[in-house]
């Protein structure tokens, strides 16, 4: 079951002035399905009815997408890594640029579970399992998954399947929405706890139809190739699950049972591709370095370590960087700074010029209990990298940890013009303040992180603390008092929409 947890935010809200939104505007409906997608993709898709009349409405499907979104915030179960979250965030934008629906905008987070699997739900949440990028050979395959996933979406099969099981009364939403998240996240959920009941019978009555599995997999494919990607991956992929399964009794992966796979998907999808022209897609290094870091973290630190040094001894990889800069993290997770130094000095003479590597650097540093080199670290790398997430939480709070809160405050503030919607950054600055004795400004930007964290209620609750703090001067508390007052605001429409 989800608990509390979540430090790093795992995606980026709606602008600050309104209430945080997934979709950023209205979502329009299309008057047809798939109208921007080549006649070739559109062929033969099922018929789904008049989307007008099997659709919750838009502001309903977002009100479900808000709150699936703050389970995600206070979920242990989410991965909370700044780098791998965004190279997943940037891969599906990649992936969404080129979907039917431009309007529609995503959010995608990863879940720390070993199963492969991903999941969509209302509103544009994609969650990826960190077991689906251990099985991708390549980043077209993991592509593949995705551009699957925002299929889904842009069709509105969840939100149709929502609406005819009569999930549009929302007086029960939290309820709701979690129990979506749990059902997709985790198919496979022990029985007894409520949600987990309902998680259950949710999955049971959510599950997708062969129509929509093949209207995914045909605009998924799309998608893909209007990407950039191998469209040779998707079918190679579920090929590969397909038959890495066959014979072993319920062990096939959480995606094939959540999207049942039949030989005719396949076929399909297979005849489909070659029909298109060959296109070569050269993976990123980014996907090996997202891919090598969860591999750092699987199990007991020195079999990640053994198997890396066997990949690397045996010159088993596609990316021979990626496998030093895994074993380095493996070396981390064992706290042996010097051989982890090694490998970064490996990279650094071998390797393109990456920021992860400085985050790297500045940890190994940590570790080793120099401070202040891996602040020089910081500072330096971010001059050449100013918007790379990892190495701002990190430099920050290096300051933190040092008690230079002053610090601290002055370069999340430099950031926030960059990130303005970003929650982490303001749970950072209501701890330099908390260090700062200044009760308002603390409990102002904890306000402003819970708001980020789409739980309007406890950003009123610190907005008001902040109200009634002796401290702050006249422009300060004029700030407090007009935010309130919208957060209040907010807080009221969230309680007329729910009944």
């Amino acid at each position: 079951m989800l608990a509390a947890g979540l430090t790093a935010p795992a995606v980026q809200t709606a602008e600050q002035s309104k209430q945080p939104t997934l979709t950023g505007k209205p979502y329009q409906p299309p008057s047809t399905l798939d109208t921007n997608l080549p006649r070739d993709y559109t062929s033969d898709l099922p018929d789904l009815g008049d989307v007008s009349q099997t659709v919750l409405s838009p502001q309903d499907e977002q009100r479900i997408a808000d709150q699936i979104m703050r389970e995600v915030y206070v979920s242990d179960e989410v991965l909370q890594d700044s780098e791998i979250t965004d190279y997943l965030q940037a891969l599906g934008n990649k992936l969404a640029a080129a979907s039917p629906d431009k309007r529609q905008v995503f959010n995608f987070f990863v879940v720390n579970d070993n199963s492969i699997n991903a999941f969509a739900m209302p509103g544009g949440v994609i969650g990826v399992h960190t077991g689906l990028f251990i099985a991708a050979n390549n980043e077209s395959e993991l592509a593949s998954v995705l551009g699957h996933e925002i299929g889904h979406v842009t069709q509105r099969h969840l939100a149709r399947m929502l609406a005819s099981q009569k999930y549009d009364t929302f007086k029960n939403i939290a309820a709701t929405a979690l129990a979506l998240l749990v059902a997709r996240s985790n198919p496979q959920l022990a029985t007894g706890a409520m949600v987990t009941a309902s998680a259950s019978t949710m999955q049971r009555q959510l599950d997708y139809t062969r129509e929509h599995e093949r209207e995914a997999d045909r605009v998924g494919l799309a998608i893909l190739d209007g990407a950039g990607f191998d469209v040779r991956a998707m079918p190679a992929f579920f090929t590969t699950m397909q038959r890495g399964t066959r014979f072993v009794e319920g062990s096939a992966p959480s995606f094939l049972r959540t999207h049942p796979l039949t030989a005719e998907r396949i076929a399909d999808v297979s005849n489909r591709v070659q029909n298109l022209s060959y296109k070569q897609a050269k993976d990123s290094l980014d996907f090996y370095l997202a891919r090598a870091k969860i591999r750092a973290g699987l199990g007991f630190p020195q079999s990640a370590i053994d198997e890396f040094e066997e990949n690397i001894r045996e010159r088993r990889f596609n990316s021979e960087v990626a496998e030093h800069y895994g074993l380095a993290y493996a070396y981390l997770r064992k706290n042996d700074g010097v051989n982890s130094a090694r490998e970064m000095q490996w990279l650094k003479t071998n390797a393109p010029a990456h920021p992860n590597f400085e985050t790297l650097a500045a940890a190994i540093e940590i570790n080793n209990k120099q401070l202040a080199k891996a602040q020089a670290i910081y500072a330096q790398a971010l001059i050449k990298y100013p918007q790379h997430r990892a190495l701002v939480y990190g430099y920050a709070d290096s300051y933190l940890e040092s008690r230079q809160p002053d610090k601290a405050v002055k370069l999340i503030n430099e950031k926030l013009r960059l990130f303005p919607n970003d929650a982490h950054f303001y749970d950072m600055l209501a701890k330099a303040y908390t260090m700062k004795g200044q009760v308002l400004l603390k409990h102002q930007a904890q306000a402003e992180a819970y708001y980020r964290q789409y739980d309007v209620n406890r950003a009123v609750e610190q907005m008001e603390l902040a109200a009634k703090a002796k401290d702050g001067n006249f422009y300060e508390r004029s700030i407090v008092e007009a935010r309130l007052k919208e957060l209040r605001r907010q807080q009221n429409i969230e309680k007329e929409a729910k009944g």
